[in-house]
């Protein structure tokens, strides 16, 4: 008797550990639900605040509804407030630094990593330095020299800029990716009779597929969101980016709250879709980069 009520104990555990798992997991999902409706909750307000006018921000609840869905404040700001001008400025200035950032950093990494050659060390160290200069701290230097080489109040001073600050922190993303890296594959390419740029481009870039969807996300995010550097070197309303042309609704007596709102809608939804395509390439290159060997 006592062997048999054993045999049915031992039975149950599978089916009760299972159970547990169940639960645990329902009460996970849960969790994770409530985070992500609490994340994506300022944006609903935020959609909600592009559609009020002023009286309506201010009188009624947040999450309130206004009496009518406001589209005109989209069609102002993007026709008569030049922010089609300023929308276009960023996105191309921020693919432009975007794409020779990682690709600088990319040779960077490889050549810190795949090679051996004097002074290896000291150059990884020299980058790693350029983390820790504060951007602030820079702005008088930089307008000096751009204001020398007539940089001042061109795009070329914003996409230098973006690139020198973002390299050091892209250089290290991409290290601990690039130390997983076989070599296996890489000598029986040079076996092969492959160059060290074939090797490069046609071998090693293809495999580091997932940590540069990192560096891009991450490089979108702080070049689309940049302010100081364009407000301290550009000046023409030709070059301005959407950072800095949001001010445009800023008046002296009043502010159009609305115009604000639908600007900053219009800023937010690109890094959105952005990451929305790119999110699992991001999970996988963290996941890859953050541990050696």
């Amino acid at each position: 008797m006592q062997l048999e009520t054993t045999r049915r104990q031992a039975q149950a555990l599978p089916l009760r550990s299972k159970l547990l798992g169940q639960m645990g997991y329902g009460v996970l999902y849960i969790v994770l639900s409530i985070v992500a409706v609490i994340q994506i909750f300022p944006l609903l307000w935020l959609m909600l605040f592009s559609l009020k006018n002023n009286e309506e921000i201010f009188n009624l609840a947040p999450m309130a509804f206004p009496e009518r869905l406001r589209w005109e404040n989209y069609e102002k700001v993007w026709t008569q407030g030049h922010i089609n001008n300023y929308f276009f400025n960023s996105v191309w200035m921020t693919l432009v630094s975007v794409g020779v950032t990682v690709l600088l950093a990319s040779l960077v990494t490889f050549a810190l990593t795949r090679m051996k050659w004097k002074l290896q060390s000291f150059v990884l160290g020299l980058f790693m330095v350029g983390m820790m200069i504060p951007v602030h701290s820079t702005l008088i230097p930089l307008f000096s020299m751009f204001m020398k080489m007539n940089l001042t109040n061109h795009p070329l001073s914003i996409i230098l800029s973006y690139i020198a600050f973002n390299l050091p922190i892209t250089i290290m993303i991409m290290l601990g990716f690039y130390y997983t890296l076989p070599r296996e594959v890489e000598e029986a390419a040079v076996m092969d009779g492959c160059s060290v740029n074939r090797i490069f481009f046609s071998i090693t870039l293809p495999m580091t597929a997932s940590v540069l969807s990192t560096a891009v996300i991450i490089n979108m995010i702080y070049n689309w969101n940049e302010f100081i550097f364009v407000n301290t070197f550009i000046s023409s309303e030709k070059y301005k980016t959407l950072t800095v042309g949001v001010q445009n609704f800023v008046g002296q007596y009043t502010t159009d709250w609305g115009a604000i709102g639908a600007t900053l809608m219009i800023s937010i939804l690109p890094i959105m879709i952005a990451f929305i395509l790119l999110s699992n390439r991001i999970v996988e290159g963290i996941a890859a980069g953050s541990v050696k060997g």
